[in-house]
């Protein structure tokens, strides 16, 4: 699978080291994508959420709309299996919600606990698409100290 590509602005800094053609990146069309209608109430509410904040920081625009949405969808899928399991475990303990037992009395896992996995899995993967965890924010170019000033700034003739 390899590497993911790096920014090319991220690239400019550090130099061509290696001295192959630089890539240029395409614009994204400007403007901020409307939340898809066929969402339900928790994967809007997740939506309103983040995509401000998201287009705000230049990552989000509207050829994005569904891979966002498809985060959403996973947040969604995610919740609902966890509440799921909540209101079992209340109802009949610490493992009730986790596992079911079969007719012949052999214990499997709960099929809400795997529905509840596999979202969450595609929801950090979708996450790490967007910036949305402390890895992929690190990887991206977002100046998160603006408006600081550089500790070496006047020394040497240095600015930021």
């Amino acid at each position: 699978m390899g590497r993911k590509a790096k920014p090319i602005h991220l690239k400019l800094l550090e130099g061509n080291r290696s001295h192959g053609p630089k890539r240029i990146e395409p614009e994204p069309p400007p403007g901020m994508p409307e939340c898809p209608g066929h969402l339900d109430s928790y994967a809007k509410e997740e939506w309103e959420k983040i995509s401000k904040g998201l287009h705000v920081m230049g990552i989000l625009s509207v050829i994005d709309q569904t891979s966002l949405a498809a985060y959403c969808s996973a947040y969604s899928r995610w919740r609902t299996a966890e509440e799921e399991i909540q209101k079992r475990v209340l109802k009949g303990g610490p493992l009730a919600g986790m596992v079911d037992i079969t007719k012949s009395g052999n214990v499997i896992q709960n099929c809400l606990v795997g529905i509840s996995n596999k979202a969450a899995t595609d929801m950090v993967r979708y996450a790490s698409e967007f910036g949305m965890t402390p890895s992929a924010r690190a990887r991206l170019a977002v100046d998160a100290g603006s408006g600081k000033k550089s500790k070496f700034e006047g020394l040497i003739g240095v600015k930021k």
